[in-house]
């Protein structure tokens, strides 16, 4: 896919404000659709504050800040989306936001635009049966921060065509990302593999097998794992995680993925992590 291509992203949180930032990067001209200007000026700060980090870092020009800001506009009108080629659906996980959304996108962009949904929980089949032509529909799964994270899965839905497998390949590596091809079922791959992961640290960490802190330091320097499981629950969000997990168990009903109870508990006492300032550590204010 060549440079400067106009991409719709719908949803402007902290998914998709990772996700505009990386297609205007690449050059790409962005439209971002939100449901109030509130909520465009919060995305809009959010990706000035990780592009000035990344600046701060040495890791990111002024210029090339700038230019990506430049490039990406935001707007909560559904027809200002015509012209765009690629539509990226990074909404909340709610499969009735979803479902009452894409349609609406589909029809303003028209059918020879490709569309992808960001979703980690969700089935990626029964969103593309939301649109015409669903065989021009299927999953781009990006990872959390995804400025930083170099994998993105490309979600093969029932109806996806090779041809759209294929773009999709091609428009990640196009933006600087490792591409895997899996097919749309709970949890993808990655997450597959994840989830019973992290359930059995936090059923481990309720039974009481070591502290937060030692449980972390064994998974870290026993296992090589660049950041133990709890810290990686408070960093992406309990709630996701409960949300995801609980998701795929509904789906599969394996014991595997089945969310343990203290994940709730934590949940509904709003400890959610780092964002709220508390979850398996005290990370002082919420960020």
């Amino acid at each position: 896919m060549s440079e400067g291509q106009k991409i719709s992203v719908l949803g402007f949180g902290t998914m998709g404000a990772g996700i505009a930032q990386v297609c205007a990067e690449a050059s790409h001209e962005v439209v971002v659709l939100e449901t109030s200007d509130e909520r465009l000026e919060d995305g809009r700060r959010r990706m000035e504050s990780f592009l000035d980090e990344g600046v701060r870092r040495g890791k990111v020009t002024e210029g090339d800040r700038d230019e990506a800001l430049a490039r990406v506009r935001g707007t909560t009108k559904v027809g200002e989306l015509a012209g765009c080629g690629v539509v990226i659906e990074a909404a909340v996980e709610d499969l009735g936001v979803k479902r009452e959304l894409l349609p609406a996108v589909a029809e303003a962009v028209g059918e020879e635009a490709v569309l992808a949904t960001n979703t980690s929980a969700l089935s990626v089949t029964e969103l593309a049966a939301t649109v015409p032509r669903p065989e021009r529909f299927g999953g781009l799964h990006f990872f959390n921060p995804a400025p930083l994270m170099p994998l993105v899965e490309v979600v093969a839905a029932e109806q996806s065509s090779g041809e759209t497998l294929d773009f999709l390949e091609a428009f990640a590596e196009g933006l600087g990302k490792q591409p895997v091809r899996t097919k749309d079922r709970p949890g993808f791959l990655v997450n597959r593999l994840l989830m019973p992961y992290l359930n059995q640290v936090v059923q481990a960490y309720d039974d009481g097998l070591a502290s937060a802190e030692d449980m972390d330091t064994a998974l870290e320097n026993g296992l090589g794992y660049p950041m133990g499981g709890l810290k990686l629950l408070d960093l992406i969000g309990l709630d996701v995680h409960l949300h995801a997990t609980s998701a795929a168990y509904e789906q599969t009903h394996s014991p595997y993925l089945s969310p343990p109870p203290l994940l709730g508990r934590m949940v509904s006492a709003g400890y959610l992590g780092r964002k709220s300032g508390r979850g398996f550590y005290d990370w002082g204010e919420a960020s």
